[in-house]
């Protein structure tokens, strides 16, 4: 269990961007920022290679192949690496860690499942051989003695760089229609990346119960694609118009014209509760309120947009879309 404050290095690489701005630290969008002022919180010490202005992290700029020249030689207890989807980005890191003598190494990987018939996906799950974090993951698991790997889908938060929410929002707040591909059922993982924070810093308070383990690092509930989009109209106060549609017939790329994936995509995280004693506290009826306040602070609700791909969609469905 945790004993004393340890020292950390998380490898979050992003462009330098002020605080009060909004947090972007590369990788899996603001799960860095959150986890640094989470340790921050809890007494711990932090170096991050990307910039947060204040809450007392130390931040270094340099090169992710040489960790070693950007950190001055310092010692770690612990090291996060949010970085890298391949091993040719990771192993520097790692290996850098393994010669300094690091305890822990923590790596945020992904959803690498393999599609399977019986969801939601569990750890243990079989993914997919091909996708670059499992090299990671397996070499991570072959040169350290303590190391846990985190796999988040898709995040909710204050922040956030990746458009997931404000793509409802977009179309809710202009009165467009939503067009979403299948049938709307489709399940999926949002979760607020408070959730993720605090699963990490579980991790690196007692690692021993985190040891040579893999967490989904995802909500205990999942929502539809439809709910997502009531959800988000229900937190602008509108209503909203779905409209469902085949992608192949409308002759369109659906990852081009849709933000989440196109089937059920959800895993439950049982092995944070189990081993670490982790909650949930993503509540999506509310945190989309929190997310559409900071979408008309920044006045995205009176920014011009385009619709050309939406507007394909609704033409082959005959759905009229007003002035």
């Amino acid at each position: 269990m945790f004993q004393a404050p340890f020292c950390l290095y998380l490898h979050c690489q992003g462009q330098r961007r002020r605080e009060e701005e909004g947090p972007y630290t590369g990788g899996h969008a603001v799960i860095g920022f959150y986890f640094a002022k989470e340790l921050l919180g809890s007494g711990h010490e932090v170096t991050i290679m990307t910039e947060i202005v204040s809450a007392g992290g130390r931040t270094v700029w340099g090169d992710p192949a040489e960790v070693g020249k950007a950190v001055e030689g310092a010692t770690f207890d612990v090291v996060l690496d949010n970085n890298g989807k391949d091993l040719d980005t990771v192993r520097p890191v790692a290996d850098w860690a393994k010669g300094a003598g690091v305890k822990q190494f923590l790596f945020i990987s992904a959803g690498i499942y393999v599609r399977s018939d019986e969801p939601p996906h569990v750890e243990g799950d079989a993914v997919k051989a091909s996708a670059g974090h499992v090299g990671v993951e397996k070499y991570i698991a072959e040169i350290f003695s303590s190391w846990a790997v985190f796999r988040p889908q898709y995040m909710i938060g204050s922040g956030n760089n990746k458009d997931c929410e404000e793509w409802f929002l977009d179309r809710v707040v202009r009165k467009r229609p939503v067009p979403i591909p299948g049938s709307g059922m489709q399940l999926t993982n949002i979760a607020h990346v408070r959730d993720l924070s605090t699963m990490l810093t579980l991790a690196v308070e007692n690692p021993e119960a985190a040891n040579t383990k893999i967490f989904n690092c995802v909500s205990d509930r999942a929502v539809t694609l439809d709910g997502m989009a009531k959800l988000c109209a229900q937190a602008a106060g509108l209503p909203v118009e779905i409209v469902h549609y085949d992608p192949k017939a409308v002759g369109i790329d659906e990852k081009k014209a849709f933000p989440f994936r196109n089937m059920h995509f959800y895993a439950e995280p049982r092995a944070a509760k189990d081993i670490l004693g982790w909650c949930a506290t993503t509540n999506l009826p509310e945190d989309l309120k929190e997310r559409f306040d900071e979408y008309v602070k920044i006045g995205r609700d009176k920014k011009p947009m385009q619709f050309e791909i939406d507007d394909k969609i609704l033409e082959s469905l005959k759905v009229p879309v007003a002035e």
